[in-house]
């Protein structure tokens, strides 16, 4: 199976102020997951982008990257109000789980010892997994994992084990995925998704292309 990839609005980790006009230029493409962060644009947009999306037949992601426990719940309670279907990111709370609970959003916390930004990981390998365990105990649908941000391992075997670990479908992917490599490696690996954005508007993989044309061309490439 393919990991299915979550498409998100958002370049340098912040929310594209076009977002809504990027997303409208490839909505009949096949594909089902979208999102943005909750920088970059005003709650009004933000709400009129996810009603859009949604409108459209997609499943609709929310990535908060805040710490304090009152940054996280903020950012649970913008993705209910914003009608989101899945909230991404931030630490596992206990009182963002009984919110999440509370208002059937699904829930996807970072996992490990996360902070900064952009985001670094740290700890042991076994620190990440102990963590995860526990978010899934918890409530959570899965878990956001900051591979290629991790600064006291390797990615690759931090991945595998974390799917060994709690299952390779509670684990997805948090940015970094912008060549054909690491798409390879994260089918290997059996990860059930991983978010890409900058990589897109980048040009990653479609020099000077567009970010359809690169679109495209991931589509094209994960699926043949």
């Amino acid at each position: 199976m393919n990991p299915e990839i979550i498409i998100m609005l958002t370049n340098n980790d912040i929310t594209v102020s076009d977002a809504e006009a990027v997303f409208d230029s490839c909505k009949d493409l096949p594909v089902k997951k979208w999102g943005f962060k909750d920088v970059g644009l005003e709650k009004e947009k933000m709400k009129a982008l996810a009603e859009k999306m949604k409108g459209a037949g997609k499943e609709t992601y929310l990535e908060v990257v805040t710490y304090t426990e009152e940054g996280c719940l903020e950012g649970a309670k913008l993705a209910d109000e914003c009608g989101f279907d899945y909230l991404t990111g931030t630490l596992p709370f206990d009182s963002v789980f009984e919110f999440a609970k509370a208002h059937d959003l699904k829930y996807y916390p970072f996992v490990g010892n996360v902070g900064g930004s952009p985001v670094a990981l740290t700890g042991t390998i076994d620190s990440v997994i102990e963590s995860a365990k526990k978010a899934v105990a918890s409530g959570a649908d899965g878990v956001d994992l900051t591979a290629y941000r991790y600064t006291d391992g390797d990615p690759i075997e931090l991945t595998k084990a974390l799917v060994q670990a709690v299952g390779a479908d509670k684990v997805c992917i948090a940015g970094s995925i912008g060549s054909e490599e690491r798409m390879d490696l994260m089918k290997e690996i059996g990860v059930a998704e991983y978010t890409m954005g900058s990589a897109l508007f980048n040009g990653n993989f479609v020099k000077g292309g567009t970010f359809r044309e690169n679109l495209e061309f991931v589509l094209n490439y994960i699926n043949h």
